[in-house]
């Protein structure tokens, strides 16, 4: 059995892009060269971060997201996916937990993927 903390995202200072899990199925790799900007607002106990491409945005929910918005800062951000809820508890407090990933496109609105826990 493992005793390694689970995690729902990665850092990498070689990192080239962010691969973002939106289930076993499906994924993306949006490059930091189509960054544009990040957001982050508190609503309470849960913050929103919303990462801004040039090909998609990605609205992030969870709880202490401020060290994935400082990883995306330095551009070593190299992994996003949802903690699953039986794990959850298993996270030690201050570190990130995403609750629900949602991307969409940058310009179709009606094209978007979401995952959640």
């Amino acid at each position: 059995m493992s005793t390694k903390t689970p995690e729902c995202w990665a850092s990498d200072p070689n990192a080239r892009a962010v691969k973002i899990e939106l289930s076993g199925e499906q994924s993306l790799l949006l490059p930091f060269d189509q960054f544009a900007f990040s957001e982050l607002k508190s609503e309470g106990k849960e913050q929103q971060l919303r990462l801004v491409f040039a090909t998609h945005e990605v609205s992030i929910r969870g709880h202490c997201l401020r060290r994935i918005e400082t990883a995306m800062q330095r551009a070593e951000l190299s992994l996003l996916t949802t903690l699953p809820r039986n794990q959850r508890s298993l996270v030690t407090e201050g570190r990130p937990v995403i609750l629900e990933i949602i991307a969409k496109e940058a310009n179709d609105n009606s094209k978007q993927a979401v995952a959640r826990e």
